[in-house]
């Protein structure tokens, strides 16, 4: 990185710090925090222009370089390119194609493309290749609930998540979509 470069970085940095702190006092004196889940702002384009530039070189030079391929899926899958990450995941599975978290990625970009059928695919067989793969199950059960209301069979794959991650990340909602299932039969199963 040039010196030049290297140097607005860390000038814009601290002047960004130094107005975060400057505004982001209430009245009280409390910092004010933007509610969760809210967006934290665009992310820098001119940065994820350079890493997707940096990994297309780092696959054109090296094809089977599975780590690349991932990473560039990943950084498409972040940027809601979901052809490009499908492709780039594509790459990886060619190298390696029992991993069950590019499996997963895969799954879901196909899922916000409405391609439910191939999402279900990728999610049960990350979770055939690795049976305690909980994010495959957590996933599976929310295209069979939220996009196809299947809700038995998503029944099935939340229950066999909370039985691999009763605690972990997701579990909480799983239980509370489970308990609304169970407890309104007049929804159609």
């Amino acid at each position: 990185m040039k010196k030049e470069t290297l140097l607005i970085v860390v000038v814009t940095l601290v002047a960004g710090f130094i107005i975060g702190l400057m505004f982001g006092q209430n009245d009280s004196g409390t910092k004010t925090l933007a509610p969760a889940g809210a967006p934290t702002g665009p992310m820098p384009t001119v940065n994820l222009q350079q890493k997707l530039g940096e990994l297309k070189n780092i696959v054109a030079n090296d094809p089977a370089n599975f780590q690349a391929w991932v990473a560039l899926g990943n950084e498409y899958f972040d940027s809601n390119q979901f052809m490009d990450a499908i492709e780039a995941y594509d790459k990886a599975l060619a190298i390696k194609p029992d991993s069950p978290n590019v499996l997963t990625d895969q799954g879901v970009m196909f899922k916000r493309l409405g391609w439910f059928d191939r999402a279900i695919g990728n999610f049960t067989k990350a979770n055939q290749v690795d049976p305690s793969h909980a994010t495959s199950l957590y996933n599976l059960g929310i295209v069979y609930r939220y996009d196809l209301q299947d809700f038995p069979k998503a029944e099935e794959a939340w229950t066999k998540f909370l039985e691999i991650s009763p605690t972990g990340p997701g579990s909480d909602r799983v239980r509370q979509d489970l308990e609304f299932l169970r407890s309104h039969p007049q929804v159609e199963k």
